[in-house]
């Protein structure tokens, strides 16, 4: 029997016992990812370290003082073994059942908190925005984040594929006393408008607006509301940082720090080295891409999609020319014309809020060398509360090494970094033990 499942038992206490939960998730490297659950005592999800070796198991909850070491019976389906905790001993048997299936319809688990489906309104661009609000279990009022995406257009959990990255985080959070409002992006779902046609500073209304939301909420603390972008939705969030009224935090997740023209060129030539195509034809591609992006950036659309067409149909000659038209005209949204002359630094030293600037050592799209470095050197020059950390092997997804994935039912399934996930946490209640001040008016 795998030691992958539910464990549930009985712990031994002053008057009486208390029911627990501990999940055990097999990960691809050999390794193991466990959380403890004791919903009599409101513990959530605390991180519990797996050590196995034979048939004994060793469970270790640092945040608790609390240690588990029992003999796995297969046989029984069960852990026999001691609890310590506070120099006090308890013997507890913890008994198996597998981990509920969440494939199907109607069969997510109901998680310890509070979810609101959503809609607040954007009254510069005349928009509704559709999301979902997460609160934790309690009265509140409760620090809060909006959670912003990356390019293109997304749903609110930040779907790719059967990864959800924004939902993911924003679940760990409220499990952890900080409500999100996360939301489909424009034209997603419920949500007006197109991301096509919004320019990156367009969409700081769009933050704005949810900020605002968030502020006339009884259960969310006013002064505690900050932004948490993703990408592109981290540029979003600091120029936010930067406007009236700003939020009280940013957490900036793989952010780009070089203008968008050399952003998107220079993704175009990793994409290419990691194809292994030969210097001399990176160099000839880069070439054609620089070229056309000028043209997009320096000419009027009409003309704009006929050159560009036009270059689309020599770099490939079976292209029918309805196709490359059409193909033209998704190189020529207001989206990307504005994004090529975008300089995400420009108005960095207007931030005057703290700053969390996190990215991944394997982030293919947004290379902490050259990003990470770009933002944090402009942020430093004119804010003292910027805290920077690069995470060893998280990609720009925020997805540790796969060996660190979880295994289910014999397929590899990909996760936000724990690592990352407590990075922010810990930040986020650094704020509060520090008290920094939450604007500009505070300088």
């Amino acid at each position: 029997m795998p030691l992958g499942g539910l464990w549930k038992g009985k712990l031994p206490v002053l008057g009486g016992n208390l029911d627990l939960t501990i999940s055990v998730i097999p990960l691809a490297g050999g390794k193991y990812f466990a959380a403890l659950d004791v919903p009599a005592q409101k513990v959530s999800r605390m991180v519990t370290e797996v050590t196995v070796r034979g048939d004994s198991v060793l469970l270790w909850m640092p945040a608790a003082g609390s240690r588990y070491a029992a003999r796995l019976d297969t046989v029984r389906r069960e852990l026999n073994g001691v609890w310590t905790q506070a120099g006090v001993k308890s013997a507890v048997r913890l008994l198996h059942s597998p981990m509920p299936s969440v494939t199907g319809q109607g069969t997510r688990l109901a998680p310890p908190y509070r979810e609101e489906e959503v809609v607040f309104n954007n009254p510069s661009a005349r928009l509704n925005f559709a999301g979902m609000l997460t609160v934790p279990a309690g009265p509140g009022p409760f620090p809060a984040v909006v959670m912003v995406s990356d390019i293109g257009a997304q749903d609110r959990d930040g779907t790719v594929g059967n990864y959800h990255l924004m939902g993911s985080l924003a679940d760990y959070l409220t499990r952890r006393g900080i409500a999100v409002l996360r939301y489909d992006d424009r034209g997603v779902g419920q949500s007006g408008g197109s991301t096509s046609a919004a320019t990156t500073a367009m969409l700081v209304s769009d933050v704005q607006a949810a900020v605002n939301f968030l502020r006339a909420r009884l259960e969310i603390n006013i002064n505690r509301i900050g932004v948490l972008g993703h990408g592109e939705g981290a540029n979003v969030a600091l120029l936010a940082a930067g406007q009236p009224l700003p939020p009280a935090f940013v957490v900036a997740l793989a952010g780009y720090g070089l203008p968008g023209e050399q952003t998107l060129l220079q993704q175009l030539v990793d994409e290419q080295r990691a194809k292994k195509v030969a210097p001399l034809e990176i160099q000839a591609a880069y070439e054609r891409k620089r070229t056309m992006y000028d043209i997009i950036r320096q000419t009027n659309p009409p003309q704009s999609q006929a050159i560009v067409s036009n270059i689309l149909r020599q770099d490939q000659p079976t292209l029918e020319p309805q196709a490359a038209q059409a193909a033209a005209a998704q190189l020529l949204t207001p989206w990307r014309r504005y994004f090529l002359s975008f300089d995400p630094i420009a108005d960095l030293d207007q931030v005057r809020c703290p700053v969390l600037l996190l990215s991944g050592t394997d982030d293919a799209e947004a290379p902490a060398d050259l990003h990470l470095v770009a933002l944090e050197k402009e942020l430093k020059s004119v804010n003292h509360n910027v805290t920077v950390k690069r995470l060893p092997g998280v990609n720009h997804l925020f997805q540790p090494p796969k060996t660190e994935w979880t295994l289910m039912n014999g397929e590899m399934k990909p996760l936000f970094s724990p690592v990352a996930q407590e990075t922010i946490r810990e930040w986020l209640v650094s704020l509060d033990a520090k008290k920094q001040p939450t604007s500009k008016a505070d300088h």
